[in-house]
């Protein structure tokens, strides 16, 4: 009877110890499949969260991208005026924009003043005839047909220069270094001058070697010289622009002489350095680029058959301006880049008197009309002016520019 009681005892206790074993694995079972579910949770929400974000995101982007574009392509048919400055003498002065502010010159002196019309500082001179360049903040003003030449920054005078002989034309470089075609009647001569007058080097030029220089340009660290010089070889007329550097590389060149090429039947007017590497050499048939720091080599070369009658170009464009023949639209200009590919050819019909980069943006007027163009061909303004008759035209930023007006200067914003 004991064993039967015994043997029941131990069936029992192996009952209970199956049934907490099974209690116990779906215990484990259970907690197990919680932590599951929990991860499984939250690498939901993480995925809801990022695709949340992700949209948010694509919206602002597309939101930035439509307001960019919008904003770049956006035209405007009328505008507001600003600010004004009544009494300013602009009739006999001239304007250039100088970091920031506005360099105005004439016969009787200069003066630099913000675009309120505030002056900062001016100075006095004499001049019969003064002319202009400008380089990276640094101005050269000179008298054309006179001796003297006045170079200057935002901060004042930084120096002057008397030459020999009448002064046909400046160029100016960053330093203040001025290089200077200077009218020797039978021959002419081009000088290069420090700004405290001394002479760094002279050229005496000839017609027949190496030709008349037409005009010089002076990269901004004042190292190269260039110039487009025309002679006649036969009959046919032929340009040779010359490359001077007056550092190391042309020490052992024949007058200083780095690089040349000749254009045999074009005239060369013009000659421009765009930044510390890159000139163009306008042509009567096209233009050319050149680069190079130390010793220019062509890079471009580009050819066009319709009579070029303006130009204009900043560090990353080049303009020519043609007359349309169409009673439509009066001109047509073409945009390139520096490598000589186009950017945009467009048709327009403002009888413009100036056309220009200004801050960008190409900007021409006449007495009475505006027009803004970007480096797209997207035509941002063109319409007349009521505040009176318009001297100058300039861009101070996004949607300002500035009026330089027979009675003042005017402050506009399109609309």
């Amino acid at each position: 009877m004991s064993n039967v009681i015994s043997n029941l005892k131990r069936k029992m206790r192996k009952r209970r110890a199956l049934k907490n074993q099974r209690k116990l694995e779906k215990n484990i079972r259970a907690a197990t499949n919680d932590d599951t579910s929990y991860d499984a949770r939250l690498a939901r929400h993480r995925r809801k969260v990022m695709i949340r974000t992700g949209i948010t995101a694509g919206v602002i982007v597309m939101a930035c991208i439509g307001t960019a574009l919008f904003v770049k392509y956006r035209s405007y048919d009328t505008y507001k005026v600003i600010s004004t400055s009544d009494n300013e003498d602009t009739v006999s002065a001239q304007y250039l924009e100088l970091d920031g502010s506005l360099f105005k010159y004439s016969g009787d002196g200069v003066a630099v003043q913000d675009y309120e019309g505030n002056i900062s500082w001016s100075a006095t001179y004499e001049m019969q005839n003064p002319i202009a360049d400008e380089c990276d903040g640094t101005i050269a003003v000179a008298d054309q047909g006179g001796t003297n030449i006045c170079i200057f920054n935002k901060d004042g005078e930084i120096g002057q220069i008397e030459t020999t002989l009448n002064i046909v034309k400046v160029k100016v470089a960053k330093q203040g270094v001025v290089a200077a075609i200077l009218d020797g009647g039978e021959d002419t001569w081009i000088n290069f001058y420090a700004s405290d007058g001394s002479l760094i080097a002279e050229n005496q030029t000839r017609v027949d070697d190496p030709g008349y220089p037409l005009d010089i340009a002076v990269s901004e660290d004042g190292v190269l010289i260039m110039v487009a010089y025309q002679f006649v070889s036969g009959e046919e007329t032929t340009s040779y622009v010359a490359f001077y550097n007056f550092a190391t590389a042309g020490q052992n060149q024949i007058d200083n002489i780095v690089s040349g090429y000749q254009y045999q039947g074009v005239v060369i007017p013009q000659v421009e350095y765009l930044d510390s590497s890159t000139a163009v050499a306008f042509r009567d048939d096209g233009f050319s680029v050149f680069k190079g720091k130390q010793i220019p080599k062509e890079s471009a070369n580009v050819q066009v058959e319709e009579e070029i009658i303006s130009t204009f170009y900043d560090k990353d464009n080049i303009g020519l301006v043609f007359k349309n023949d169409g009673k439509d639209k009066m001109y047509t200009m073409k945009v390139y880049d520096t490598s000589g590919h186009i950017k945009f050819e467009k048709s327009f019909n403002i009888a413009y008197t100036k056309i220009r980069m200004s801050d960008g943006h190409i900007v021409m007027n006449n007495d009475s009309q505006v027009c803004v163009i970007t480096t797209n061909g997207v035509e941002k303004f063109n319409g007349n002016i009521d505040e009176g008759a318009i001297n100058d035209f300039f861009r101070l930023g996004m949607n300002k520019y500035m009026l330089v007006m027979d009675n003042g200067l005017s402050t506009i914003k399109f609309k």
